[in-house]
């Protein structure tokens, strides 16, 4: 069986078949082509090789603007974006293009591509999409229609007459609360780190009071660290991702640039932290959570070290992330201002900082609320 509007097909010989459309007859009917591989993925790859290929000037016959397809403007806008998003995004562009960008709309022609027939394509993804047919998370579905909106967009800037650039659809994304450790929560949690300066238990520490995500710590190196001006320079992060060429199985680990120009940054270490460091410093080379210059700890082994770490102190559990929060969030009941604090998370404003990682406790409510009390007038 076919995989949905995706026009691939198993053949009993164990290959796979792909079939696309090459070119249309003068009346308009379409003239397929076909491509084969021993892999599903190897099928899909070369499909989107054609596209692109046929994309380009004298690929195919341009004079109908109207008859240019969504797939073909969606092959050139990939190339063309490539070379500007690290590698993890460009898996991401990729996989969403392959599992739905492309089987929705990779037929259409631009001139179809209205207001109504997207927003009705992103109610069928909100309500049945995904491999179970469960319906994707507003989240996803809003992934997949900024991609569409950018193809959208490109294929306007090179000429082609477009009814909807997807800009007037919107999805009603749901706010998940974020896990914040109590105060009480955090005490037992460093009292249990303390009992154990290692490095991994460090690394812990070094998030809580600074914010780092876990890549970055991942990441973090003895020669980002200074003593003496008592400062971490985060200038790089580490992460798992897909690796597409098949070269290094599944997946690869990659240390690049973090995710924005805003997150390479200088912060400064409280002292007490800083005299662990000094205590703990066996070399002034390699990665801080391993102290070789090879050998690094991924992300994956960090995030479940913590979990351990959460489960030994009876600290309900938590993903790493978590410790990013609490950190903002402990700021912000001691009175940091905004700005500095935007500036050590790495956001790009201050309302990435105030809308997603600050949540107050009852316990500031509370102490806010009580401030009122001096204007009552007791009789």
């Amino acid at each position: 069986m076919p995989r949905k509007g995706e026009n691939i097909y198993k053949r009993k010989d164990g290959r796979w078949e792909g079939r696309y459309i090459k070119g249309r007859t003068s009346d308009g009917k379409a003239v397929y082509g076909y491509v084969y591989a021993r892999t599903y993925r190897e099928v899909k790859g070369k499909m989107m090789d054609k596209r692109l290929s046929m994309s380009r000037p004298g690929g195919k016959d341009d004079g109908d603007k109207c008859g240019i397809l969504f797939g073909d403007i969606a092959a050139e806008w990939f190339q063309m974006i490539k070379p500007q998003v690290k590698e993890s995004t460009q898996n991401k562009y990729q996989n969403l293009l392959e599992s739905y960008i492309l089987t929705a709309f990779g037929e259409t022609s631009l001139c179809h591509m209205t207001h109504s027939f997207m927003e009705a394509q992103c109610r069928e993804w909100l309500c049945s999409g995904g491999k179970k047919g469960r319906g994707l998370s507003p989240k996803s579905v809003s992934d997949i229609l900024s991609i569409v909106r950018g193809i959208l967009q490109f294929a306007r800037i090179n000429g082609n007459d477009i009814p909807c650039d997807g800009r007037s659809i919107q999805i009603k994304n749901t706010v998940h609360e974020m896990r914040v450790l109590s105060r009480k929560e955090q005490e037992r949690l460093c009292l249990y780190l303390y009992s154990d300066l290692n490095a991994c238990n460090i690394g812990i520490l070094i998030s809580l009071f600074t914010g780092l995500r876990v890549g970055e710590i991942c990441a973090l190196r003895w020669e980002d660290i200074s003593i003496s001006e008592q400062t971490i320079h985060i200038c790089r992060t580490m992460q798992r991702i897909q690796d597409k060429s098949g070269k290094n199985g599944r997946t690869k680990i990659v240390v690049t640039t973090p995710k924005s120009p805003c997150s390479i940054r200088t912060i400064p270490i409280p002292e007490e932290l800083m005299q662990i460091l000094i205590s703990f410093q066996t070399s002034r080379t390699g990665y801080f959570l391993t102290g070789s210059r090879q050998k690094y700890m991924e992300p994956r082994t960090m995030q479940n070290r913590f979990k351990a770490a959460l489960k030994n102190c009876s600290v309900s559990n938590a993903n790493y992330h978590a410790l990013r929060h609490t950190f903002a969030t402990r700021c912000v009941e001691l009175g940091f201002d905004v700005k500095s604090l935007s500036e050590i998370l790495g956001h790009a404003n201050v309302n990435i900082t105030m809308n997603r990682y600050v949540h107050p406790s009852m316990e500031l409510k509370k102490a806010n609320m009580q401030r009122l009390s001096g204007l009552f007038i007791v009789k």
